[in-house]
Order: structure tokens, then sequence, then C-alpha cells
């Protein structure tokens, strides 16, 4: 036997897209504020139409007193149907469309009526307010039903009270007059309820074209991916609103930038200070995979702009990588050098099996010692001034580098550097990137030259670097410490414009500073100055007085 499939069932709710849910949600509200403003504004209209009732037949009551000979036909005439002041009561009724005009006496006998018959009668209510000299306005009941009434006491010549006048407005006038504006109230009120539909509806479509017409726990899971993705990524996120402040951050960008949450709502300037990295993320510097550098890091960004107005920067760190760099052209440095030390070493052996072939022994053996004293000079000339091995091992290469190059490298005759050293490494990076600055800018130059100068003054190093290359312009002295400026094309693995930045940065960590002027001759000379670059010196260690005793014993 088939199955047959289980019936759906009705599921109630409220609809999962957001466009519906706020139209129904809207369009609630704007009906419940129109009913709302309808009960409002009904519950005092039927008051007032009352009111205005009342004060009306109190009008008409305090008019008909008014009349002086109704007071003395009062006094003078009996209470007849066709009497005068029936007459006279029957005309103000019939031409202010009062309900009746009641005239009676002191006791409260009637001495008017609509219905004849009523006439010379006791009034159905009290009188006794008005008869005391009162005005009474009052919604009651009587042998006509119910009415508004005015009640006003009536007076004579002399202004005593002879009696009092009632004046009544049929009640269902009033209430048809409140029956009749409920029309024009509805027709108001559906009028407001389809203007506040129509907006309602307007104002939805425009959420809906803003959630791509998402339901809410679409949103919802949106949201929690992109918390989840942001702090999951290992690349710096930084977002942009459209008046250029920091409105997120994740943990990646906070760890990079070496910024907290402070930074969010600030602009990039406000939070990280003046510099290339916030040109770049505020898009003063444009282009893709800009190259900067944050304290000790090296990283790339790139800056898309948003639909509204604002901007997502996303960063990269690229200090490992450029270290890479570093270390790989250091390596083909030392590749170019051994490759010249290979090919000069293969002459000179040539040359040495001639001379022995030649049975030129002497000439050999002068010539063996000249090249092995060459090559220890070159050695000996830069131990003897640079003590730090680390140092040393630099300028040795970078001079059988410049060697090949046809560039001299010379060392000051002021060089003088103890193994003191604080941070050596730091020194190498500073060391060797104004050393291949300087190769570069003097390369392919007749009588090229490159002067190193490393000496100490107390605790600070000062280092100078001069070449005989064309020199910096003085507009350009402070832009070539700028990240990503170089007047050089880029090689394959990395990007140009960071090697002087970082000496910069190196040196101001240390609360230095580096500056590059024009040397003697022409040229450029870059000084950089490190205040507390060399250790305090260790004191001489001496042996204890009881060992010292032992030893002189012995002697």
């Amino acid at each position: 036997m088939s199955r047959t499939p289980p019936a759906r069932r009705l599921r109630l709710g409220l609809p999962r897209r957001v466009f519906s849910q706020v139209l129904l949600m809207q369009l609630a509200i704007a009906a419940g504020v129109v009913v709302l403003a309808t009960g409002l504004f009904l519950a005092p209209l039927s008051n007032q139409l009352d009111d205005q009732a009342m004060r009306r037949a109190l009008a008409i009551a305090q008019t008909t007193a008014a009349e002086s000979q109704i007071a003395e036909q009062v006094k003078d005439t009996p209470p007849l149907p066709d009497g005068p002041v029936q007459r006279e009561a029957e005309r103000i009724r019939r031409a202010t469309g009062a309900e009746y005009v009641v005239v009676m006496d002191w006791r409260g006998v009637r001495w008017s009526h609509p219905t004849r018959a009523e006439v010379g009668r006791n009034v159905s209510t009290d009188p006794g307010q008005a008869l005391s000299g009162k005005e009474i306005m009052q919604i009651d009941s009587g042998t006509l039903g119910r009415t508004a009434r005015g009640k006003v006491p009536l007076y004579d010549s002399r202004h005593k009270i002879v009696g009092a006048v009632s004046v009544g407005i049929a009640y269902d006038s009033v209430r048809a007059r409140l029956i009749h504006a409920i029309p024009g109230l509805f027709a108001y009120a559906g009028g407001a309820l389809a203007v506040g539909a129509l907006a309602a509806w307007l104002i939805s479509r425009r959420v809906q074209r803003q959630t791509r017409d998402l339901a809410f726990s679409d949103i919802s899971a949106l949201l929690a991916e992109r918390e989840a993705m942001l702090h999951g990524i290992r690349e710096g996120v930084v977002a942009l609103d459209s008046a250029g402040r920091v409105r997120l951050l994740n943990d990646e960008a906070r760890r990079l930038l070496g910024i907290g949450d402070e930074a969010v709502g600030r602009s990039p300037d406000e939070a990280l200070g003046d510099g290339r990295t916030a040109d770049v993320l505020a898009g003063r510097v444009t282009g893709t995979d800009l190259v900067t550098v944050r304290g000790q890091r090296v990283l790339v960004a790139n800056r898309m702009p948003t639909d509204d107005g604002g901007a997502v920067a996303t960063l990269r760190d690229r200090t490992e990588l450029e270290q890479l760099g570093r270390e790989l052209d250091s390596t083909h440095g030392l590749i170019d050098a051994l490759r010249a030390q290979d090919h000069e070493h293969a002459n000179r052996m040539h040359t040495l099996l001639g001379l022995l072939e030649l049975e030129m022994y002497d000439d050999a053996v002068e010539f063996v010692g000249e090249v092995v004293g060459d090559h220890r000079a070159t050695a000996e000339q830069v131990t003897e001034k640079i003590e730090d091995p680390l140092i040393a091992a630099l300028l040795v290469g970078k001079a059988t580098v410049a060697a090949e190059r046809g560039v001299a490298l010379w060392i000051s005759d002021r060089t003088w550097l103890p193994d003191r050293l604080v941070d050596p490494s730091g020194l190498v990076t500073i060391v060797g990137n104004l050393v291949d600055n300087a190769l570069d800018a003097v390369a392919g130059d007749l009588h090229a030259r490159v002067e190193i100068e490393l000496r100490t003054e107390g605790r600070a190093a000062v280092l100078r670097v001069r070449d005989t290359g064309p020199g910096i312009p003085v507009e350009q002295r402070e832009l070539v410490f700028t990240e990503g400026w170089s007047t050089k094309e880029p090689p394959a693995h990395r990007g140009r414009g960071l090697g002087l930045s970082l000496v910069r940065k190196l040196a101001e960590r240390q609360g230095g500073s580096a500056a590059v002027a024009e040397a003697d001759g022409g040229g450029a000379e870059f000084t950089v100055v490190l205040p507390d670059a060399l250790a305090e010196p260790q004191p001489a260690l001496t042996a204890p007085p009881a060992q010292q005793s032992a030893t002189e014993e012995e002697s």
C-alpha cells in the first residue's frame, strides 16, 4: 500500500520577510492610532453637543424672560390655553425651533406649554432653583421626554421674581447631530488611514531594498557569520563611515595597528596619528596593495569604498615577507660576491699556474703574498675599527660586493665601534639599508665611491654614509623617508620605498633621528644618531683578596 503524504499543517503567525513584517506592524500602528484618535474625538464631541444644546436653551429662556410684558401678563392674567402668555411663548418656540417654552408663576403653575391641556397645571420637575434666582442648564426628562433644558427666573418691573421660564431642546436632535457627524469623521479617519497605509508601504519598500528582501532570521545569521568571519580571518579589517570615522575593527586590525576600541568613532588621524598608515586608511593615498609601516610591522593595505559613502580597508602583515625579501637580497649579494671571488680566484690561480710553469718561483711567491695581503688588509681594516662581529661581517661582505660593482667602499679613519651594542640587529638593518642605497646611487658612475663613518660619542652611536651619486634635491629630502616613496623600479618579490622608512623608524624607536643632506663634493650624506646604542662598559674583574694573597705567596 502506498502511504498518503501527511497534510501540511497550517502555520499562523508573522511572515518571515522583513518587508512584510514592517508593513503589517506599521499598518497595525496606523489603524490603532486612527481608532484611538476617532474615539478620543467622539467622546468629547457628545459632551460638546450637549453643552451647546443646553446653552442654546438657556439663551432662549433668557431672551423670553427679558420680555417685560410676559412678567406683567403672568401677574395680571389667568393661565389660559389661549391667553397672551401662551401665544407669545408658542411664537418664540416656533421661531427658535425649541421643543417647548414653558412660562410658570412662583407656584410652579404653567402659563404656557406646547400641549394646551398642560396649561394651568404644575410643572413635572422642581422649579425651586430657578424661582430662587438661579439660572440652570441640565439634561432631564419631563412630559415631553428627554431634553436639554435651560431655566431662568422671571422678574417684573420692580425686579421681583414672579415666576420662571423653562426652555427645552429635544435631545433626539442633539443625538441626530452626533450621528450625522460620525460618517464625516469616519471619512477623515479612513483618509488618514489610507495615507498612513501608503506611507507604511513606501517605508517598507525602502526597508525591503535596504535589507535585500531578507528575513529576520537571515539577517541574524548574516550578522553571526560576519562576526565569526571578521574575528576569525588573519587579515585586519577597518570599516569607516561616510564621515571618515572608524566604525569597526576586528581583532587582527587591533593587533597590527596597536590600537583598541577607543579608536571607534574617531578619524584615522586621531586614532593613529600623522603618517602614511592614516593617509591610506583615510583614502588620501590611492592604489592597490599599498605598503605602509606601522611600528615594526610592514603592512599591505587595500581600501574599497562602500555604497553608503564609507569604506572598508584590509591590512595584511608582510613583516616576515619583507624580512625574507631582504634576506633574499642579502643572499643575492653574497652569491654575487662569491661569484666575483670565484672568478677572481680562477684568474689568480691561472696566473699562479703560469708562473710555476715558467719556473718563476720567486714571482709566484710574491704574487701569492700580495693576493693574501690585500684580502687580509680589507678584513683587518674593518675589524680594527669595528669590534662588533655582526657589523664587521656586514661591512666586509659589502666591500666585496662594492668591489665587484666597481665602487670604492671606504671606512673613515674616524670610525670606531666597540663591542657593546644594545641592539646589533637593528644597527645591521640601518647600516645595510644605507650602504645598499648608496651603492645603487653610484652604480655605473666613474670613480664611484661610498664612505662609511661609524663612531661613538659616549653611549651614542653616530653613523654617516656618504656617496658620490647625484644627491637628493632639497624638496625631496623628507619624502625619501616616507613609506612607498622611491625613484627605483620595484623588484618582483617586494615593494620599494621601505628601506629608508625603516631606518628612520628604527632610529626613532631608540630616541634617535635620521636625516639626509648634501655631502662635501656632491652626492648625498645620510646621518643616523642613536643616543643609547651602547651598553655601559663592564668593570674589570678582580680576584678576591684571599686569592690575591695566595697568588702573591706562590710568586
